[in-house]
């Protein structure tokens, strides 16, 4: 298995859950995608979203710079129009959206203001931008080994490119020249083992001497109901 096939069984897990469900339906509503508006899911991955808000009666289209997402999208839901490209460099007119939306990109993103730009060129006046991600430094895991559980989230979050980007996702819209902001945080809570394979990506970040035991632990409690991870996701919009 790939490591982008591991991703997308990891992500598909994630975002079935009740918690992810209900989150993409408030950045949906925070979007208000009007009957017949062009929008586009940048960092689209497997298409779920672009999928949801046609459904919603939106002309979406999904955005991604992953081949291998691009055709998992196309597999999984047949006849929605997602293409290749980067956030910094979108294959839009300028003010031909009226809805922006990104969910767990900005983290990987080196400089997220230039994709903030690229969103204000192709936005319409009046356009909605909405986004979601997590901010991997606050991830929280209940365990034996706290040493341990501190070392993994931090070293995880310095191996991306802006692991606190979401805490700083409304400044960061405002830098930009959005207004009419907002910022929410909802915390998805996990109590079962559907998110042992994401622990173990996640521990993969320390080395195998640390992680082994640590991965042990958290298989234990998942085997006696007592697993506890909890997730803060931040939720930011604004108007063009």
């Amino acid at each position: 298995m790939t490591d982008t096939e591991s991703l997308i069984r990891t992500l598909d897990a994630a975002e079935s859950t009740p918690d992810a469900v209900r989150l993409r339906g408030r950045t949906y509503a925070l979007l208000r995608p009007a009957g017949g508006a062009l929008v586009a899911d940048v960092g689209c991955g497997t298409g779920r979203a672009v999928a949801e808000l046609a459904g919603l009666g939106a002309r979406a289209v999904g955005v991604d710079g992953d081949g291998t997402m691009l055709a998992a999208a196309r597999e999984r839901f047949p006849g929605i129009d997602v293409r290749a490209g980067d956030a910094a460099a979108l294959p839009f007119e300028a003010g031909e959206l009226r809805g922006y939306r990104a969910d767990k990109l900005f983290h990987l993103l080196p400089d997220p203001d230039f994709a903030l730009a690229e969103a204000r060129r192709v936005l319409a006046p009046g356009g909605r931008i909405v986004l979601v991600g997590q901010d991997w430094d606050t991830i929280v895991i209940d365990s034996d080994r706290p040493a341990t559980t501190r070392a993994i989230v931090h070293a995880r979050a310095d191996a991306l490119p802006r692991p606190r980007a979401a805490r700083a996702y409304r400044n960061l819209l405002l830098d930009a020249g959005f207004g009419d902001t907002s910022l929410e945080v909802h915390t998805a809570v996990f109590t079962d083992a559907a998110v042992l394979p994401w622990l173990t990506r996640l521990a993969g970040s320390v080395g195998a001497d640390e992680a082994g035991p640590w991965l042990a632990d958290q298989a234990r409690r998942a085997e006696a109901g007592r697993l506890m991870v909890a997730l803060p996701m931040f939720v930011a919009a604004a108007t063009r």
